[in-house]
């Protein structure tokens, strides 16, 4: 016994503006990688190698949409719409990755400052803040119904922070000649990626383990079902989510004496989706509890 079954939210996933955000991260990435050796800019090879994960974030959430539309199947009978989540832990995985080693690039210039030049440093960042400021806008709208689309959002915006970062260093290093300063700027673009990638992972991580979804609380949803009218006990409660914003709930209602098992699973329902928009639910109504006594609350 259930409710709503539509188990995806690839069809809230922006596909159209996700083509757009890759082609103009990959074209430019590419450009920015030739300016970072050109002026031996590490802040810009940081941007640019930002880019490059962009543009594979990009790739992999067009490629989770395309696999997670696929209908469910006798071997996947929920779907492919996870592979979604899978493509956005590896996003972030990915993202820690090359922040590490940008970092550990940085701590070696700092010890060997190198010759910057600075004028085309600025050029090159001030491009690549407007490409990845246009990319940004075009996911902004749709980065919280889709962990994948919001890896792609976060990686789009830590190269916003590094073109940012870039043209500040620029600027300096133009003025004072500190060329230690694009060192130090590459260590702050990854200082600033770490904890909203962390973020990312850590809810990809809760989704996969089945844990509770966030911001929902196991207590208050036990609390509002056994408070239903002709519901004597509840037991085999379990709440997890499929992807990002599709939530599903199971569970066992043991029936007060004399309660209609199908008003009582009609009442239990309605009182999910008004309180905690759970539209995905299975119950199964028992005038006796299968479960042992120390399960039933």
């Amino acid at each position: 016994m259930g409710g709503d079954h539509d188990h995806g939210d690839m069809q809230n996933t922006p596909e159209s503006r996700l083509w757009i955000a890759f082609g103009l991260t990959g074209s430019f990435m590419i450009a920015e990688v030739i300016g970072g050796i050109v002026t031996n800019s590490l802040a810009l090879i940081s941007d640019a190698m930002h880019m490059a994960t962009d543009a594979m974030a990009l790739a992999i959430a067009l490629i989770a949409i395309k696999v997670g539309r696929r209908a469910a199947d006798l071997l996947r009978t929920y779907g492919y719409a996870r592979f979604e989540i899978l493509a956005a832990a590896f996003n972030a995985l990915l993202l820690l990755g090359v922040a590490f080693y940008i970092l550990y690039e940085a701590y070696e210039r700092l010890s060997k400052p190198t010759e910057i030049a600075s004028l085309g440093m600025l050029v090159v960042a001030v491009i690549g803040l407007a490409v990845n400021f246009i990319s940004m806008r075009l996911l902004t709208g749709h980065k919280d119904n889709s962990l994948n689309v919001k890896g792609a959002y976060l990686e789009v915006w830590a190269d916003m922070l590094g073109s940012l970062g870039a043209i500040a260093g620029a600027l300096v290093i133009w003025f004072t000649g500190w060329q230690w300063v694009d060192s130090l700027i590459a260590v702050g673009i990854g200082f600033m990626v770490f904890p909203r990638t962390w973020v990312l992972l850590k809810e990809c991580i809760n989704i996969l383990l089945e844990g509770v979804p966030p911001g929902m609380d196991l207590a208050e949803v036990e609390e509002a079902i056994a408070t239903v009218p002709g519901v004597a006990s509840l037991h085999d409660l379990h709440l997890w989510a499929i992807t990002q914003s599709k939530a599903s709930l199971t569970a066992h209602a043991v029936l007060a004496e004399g309660a209609d098992g199908e008003t009582v699973r009609q009442a239990i329902e309605a009182r999910l989706q008004e309180k905690f928009d759970l539209h995905h639910t299975t119950l199964q109504m028992e005038r006796e509890s299968c479960a042992p006594l120390e399960r039933i609350h």
